[in-house]
């Protein structure tokens, strides 16, 4: 054990802890590791040889004050929309699957993703964007994006163009991002963010359904979106009695949704539902640990599809399952691979091209020890318990970034850290209290 307990039942560091706590509060807050922030800050088109991305972004995030942010994590009261154009490397620079964020700001277009335009505009001008784009569109589709947890605005919206590039698809593509705070410590906030968002979503397919311009609608979601995506149809079909023809493909990559919940949401879509394609890996880290969160129960993106009772009733239900576990890419976790993986991309590019019937945000090897040890650092009762559960947190550049608004919440402004118990109070002695 790393703690003590006082005679109030209240933990006490060790001595030396508190100096250790502050050296990692102290690389957090002047930013030790990880790519900068606030990379919305357009630059000029600098790389004729580049690649541009423009994307229809709506949100039910708030607005930043900070230039280059755009939107924050917290929730907004109504969504908002925006036009952002992304401008991607070339191939000599950049391998498929992967995100070149800047090393420093400005962005390098020739080198880097870029962010050529980032404007926000009215619904009505969402409404304009979406019809030119769609008629741009040789079969009239829309590619809609929904990232999973633990992803910032700016995650989002590079891994969305990253996905739009290397899968070659020429659908109008729509991000929709909802408040995360892109920490892995929010797991409970994001996900009543996703709930937040169910309506919102529901308004957007919609008016997909409904506008006469746009034949074809595919959907792409990634961990916790998937959840997002799955009750907003749930919604729609229970609302309208069916969902639309033209929603044909509906990809849930490494859902982080229950397999008895999946049942019964496909039950209440209809028989008239999507084509449902279902990426999963038996060896994803992150949602391993998601199963310990709630219950023991196993996470859709995790089962062995060849098993029971999970082979029949994806059969049943016509549900196609890509199953990823051998696939060496993407993130530390295992996370990642729909969209990091080279071949697998490109596969989700040929189901929405071809009308075939497949958080990104970087995560820290603390992160995993961190999340497996919730309850260490829960006993310790501040964020040095974080640490003397997981020390590879201190060294851990994505693991630093990923905990920064936490470590700072736990511990208060640099200078002010919160101190540890008097234990000797009430006549007790130093080491009967170490005892």
């Amino acid at each position: 054990m790393s703690t003590a307990r006082c005679h109030n039942g209240q933990p006490r560091l060790y001595p030396g802890l508190e100096w250790i706590l502050a050296l990692l509060l102290l690389c957090v807050l002047v930013g030790c590791g990880g790519h900068p922030k606030n990379v919305l800050i357009p630059v000029a088109d600098s790389a004729p040889n580049s690649t541009k991305v423009d994307m229809l972004v709506t949100t039910t995030r708030s607005r930043s004050t900070i230039r280059g942010e755009m939107f924050t994590g917290e929730r907004a009261l109504a969504p908002a929309f925006a036009d952002i154009t992304v401008s991607i490397p070339p191939a000599n620079v950049r391998k498929v699957g992967e995100v070149a964020w800047p090393k420093r700001l400005p962005s390098n277009p020739a080198t880097d993703f870029a962010t050529l335009k980032a404007d926000e505009i009215t619904r009505d001008d969402a409404k304009k964007w979406l019809s030119a784009s769609v008629r741009k569109s040789h079969d009239r589709s829309v590619l809609v994006f929904i990232h999973g947890f633990n992803n910032r605005f700016e995650d989002s919206v590079y891994r969305f163009a990253q996905i739009v590039k290397d899968s070659g698809v020429h659908s109008a593509p729509v991000l929709v991002t909802w408040p995360s705070r892109g920490s892995l410590l929010a797991y409970g906030y994001d996900r009543e963010s996703t709930n937040y968002t169910r309506n919102a979503l529901e308004m957007l397919f919609q008016y997909l359904a409904r506008d006469p311009e746009v034949k074809e609608v595919s959907i792409l979601a990634h961990s916790m979106g998937n959840w997002l995506a799955l009750e907003a149809l749930r919604q729609m079909a229970i609302r309208n009695g069916r969902l639309p023809a033209k929603f044909e493909n509906v990809m849930l990559a490494s859902p982080d949704v229950d397999v008895d919940v999946f049942r019964q949401q496909i039950v209440d879509m209809g028989k008239q539902h999507p084509q449902f394609t279902l990426f999963v890996s038996r060896d994803d880290r992150a949602l391993a640990v998601s199963r310990r969160v709630w219950g023991d129960v196993a996470r859709l993106g995790a089962i062995d599809p060849e098993q029971a009772p999970f082979k029949k009733e994806l059969a049943d239900s016509q549900i196609t399952v890509i199953d990823l576990t051998k696939v060496k890419a993407g993130d530390r976790l295992n996370h990642g691979k729909f969209a990091e993986s080279p071949e697998v991309v490109q596969l989700i590019g040929a189901r929405i091209s071809d009308g075939q019937t497949l958080t990104d945000s970087k995560v820290g090897l603390g992160d995993k020890i961190l999340a497996a040890t919730t309850s260490t650092a829960a006993a310790a009762g501040s964020a040095a318990g974080l640490i003397l559960a997981a020390p590879v947190a201190v060294v851990d550049a994505d693991t630093r970034d990923n905990y920064a608004g936490q470590v700072s919440g736990l511990t208060g402004p640099m200078g002010k850290q919160q101190r540890a118990p008097d234990c000797t109070a009430g006549g007790r002695s130093k080491e009967s209290c170490r005892q």
